[in-house]
């Protein structure tokens, strides 16, 4: 009924999109869960939401039965298309929610309609509360800032539980009547065949599917544009298409920082301020930087509309968020190029203080990965008498690569950085963990220096 928290825990499937709107439209809120998450996360949710009913899949099924405080559980199906190893209850199955459509209620743009969660590390993640007037901003916006067409094919495999596959692709093409090839996951070797078929002719890509794709070359294709991160001359060439950047985050909804469809961007840029944002870059006094100066990243928008309405049931996390004048506080921290254009630097937390200096973690990343036989690595802080803090490196190494490849890193890095950013240790691991949709968990990182459980 109006009001009620419905948890949906589910793969992208076409249940998932009707059933939050099936919320929508009789006025509960649709709390979207991460399906990979582990039992306990599940029932920590369950219970933090206060969620009265929920909406999964079958091989989930068991797992949300078993959460107290549900007064029913239905399953689709499948499980996002493939067949369950075990069949629900019949009174459980997905088609016992259809039923005569339910009266219209009277427009009220502000009223709760979702809740996304932030990637959560080592706390519990907050849930970010969108209404339904930020329903129709994201759509608007991804449709107008993209460009999308009603023509457009739109191949759509980043999870709908996150601001990028469901804002930033969905709602656009939903808002601009285009078509929408929906994957259950990204799969490398189902990629192009889909996109084939299909003839699709849009696609958001995170970093981690970029770089995938981008490990062998693409075959003759029909797509005229992906929305990217950062703007990349070569790869937009060789994959014979143009790239369109953006910035956001759940709470942002739409787009705050977005590139031009239809005109020229700076090469490793992520964009310049949407129309629909305001947007401060501060330095650590507070003022603005100047042009070709980093600094932190700050945003308004009007609550409920263009940004979150709040944290749920968290007043003080929200009010946290903001400073005194309404600005949000990304934790991002960006560059702003003479142009206009606008960089992205590191997050805030990943700036390290090495004797009152600000070292970018990421600097520092992108000098070690130029190291033969890097496969992947990550820079945190660790806590030091002398200098307060010192960067340590975390490196995973390509197979077969010499077991000198420590010695290797620090050598290069001295060559290249200055002495206070050189790391002061290099740790070889097995792989990064990793959180969300392939964020490295740096969090993880730092909890094991700190108990040298490595």
């Amino acid at each position: 009924s109006e009001g009620d928290r419905v948890f949906i825990l589910l793969e992208n499937c076409p249940q998932t999109l009707l059933a939050r709107f099936a919320c929508a439209w009789i006025g509960a809120v649709a709390v979207l869960g991460n399906p990979a998450l582990a039992a306990p996360e599940v029932r920590d949710l369950v219970e933090a939401t206060g969620a009265r009913a929920a909406i999964t899949q079958p091989r989930l099924y068991d797992m949300l039965a078993a959460c107290p405080g549900l007064s029913f559980v239905v399953a689709t199906p499948d499980d996002a298309g493939l067949a369950p190893a075990a069949p629900v209850p019949a009174s459980a199955r997905f088609e016992t929610l259809f039923g005569p459509r339910a009266p219209a209620r009277a427009p009220d743009p502000l009223q709760p309609a979702l809740i996304l969660f932030t990637t959560g590390t080592t706390a519990r993640a907050k849930g970010v509360v969108w209404t339904h007037a930020n329903l129709l901003w994201g759509a608007k916006m991804a449709a107008t800032q993209q460009g999308v067409r009603s023509d457009d094919v739109y191949q759509i495999f980043l999870p709908l539980f996150h601001v990028v596959g469901f804002s930033w692709s969905f709602l656009g093409a939903f808002y601009a009547g285009a078509t929408v090839v929906l994957q259950p996951r990204f799969s490398a070797s189902r990629f192009w065949p889909v996109a084939m078929e299909h003839r699709a002719t849009l696609a958001s890509q995170v970093k981690f599917t970029s770089s995938v794709l981008g490990q062998s070359d693409p075959p003759a294709h029909a797509f005229r544009m992906w929305i990217t991160a950062n703007h990349t001359p070569a790869f937009a060439q060789r994959f014979g298409l143009r790239e369109l950047t953006g910035w956001g985050m759940t709470e942002m909804v739409a787009q705050g920082i977005v590139g031009d469809p239809w005109s020229a961007q700076r090469p490793g840029s992520i964009g310049r301020p949407s129309a629909g944002y305001a947007v401060q870059i501060r330095n650590d006094d507070g003022h603005a930087v100047s042009p070709g100066d980093t600094g932190h990243l700050f945003v308004k928008g009007v609550p409920g509309v263009s940004i979150f309405a709040e944290y749920f049931q968290d007043p003080q996390a929200t009010k946290d968020a903001f400073d005194g004048d309404g600005w949000f506080r990304t934790g991002d921290r960006v560059t702003l190029h003479e142009d206009g254009w606008i960089q992205f630097a590191d997050r805030a937390k990943d700036v390290i203080k090495v004797g009152g200096e600000g070292v970018s973690a990421a600097e520092i990343e992108a000098a070690v990965r130029a190291v033969p036989g890097v496969a992947e690595v990550a820079v945190v802080a660790r806590p030091d008498p002398d200098y307060g803090e010192v960067a340590v490196a975390f490196v995973v190494a390509l197979p077969g690569t010499k077991s000198d490849i420590a010695d290797a890193v620090i050598a290069h890095c001295r060559a290249r950085l200055a002495k206070f950013k050189v790391p002061r240790e290099v740790i070889l691991i097995d792989a990064l963990p990793k959180v969300g949709f392939g964020k490295i968990s740096k969090a993880q990182l730092r909890e094991r220096l700190t108990s040298r459980a490595i």
